[in-house]
């Protein structure tokens, strides 16, 4: 992990944020003591559509109206 003091981070902030998106983790100190550190955002990894769509199904399973249609739900949230 590089490290660097807080003036010369705020001087060259934009060039940390650009190291940080790429991979870098970077320590921020104040007078050689740890103060902050800049890391990269942790990313997830996008699921597919259907796995998406085959899971909001899995969930409607367990739901139910009860009897009550769709437009009385409608008519009662308008109240």
């Amino acid at each position: 992990m590089d490290s660097m003091g807080i003036y010369e981070a705020k001087t060259h902030f934009a060039e940390l944020i650009d190291r940080a998106s790429k991979g870098h983790r970077i320590m921020i100190t104040k007078r050689g003591v740890p103060v902050a550190t800049i890391i990269p955002p942790e990313t997830k990894s996008r699921r597919s559509t259907s796995e998406v769509i085959s899971e909001l199904r899995e969930i409607r399973k367990g739901c139910r109206l009860n009897g009550l249609s769709i437009r009385e739900l409608i008519e009662e949230g308008r109240q």
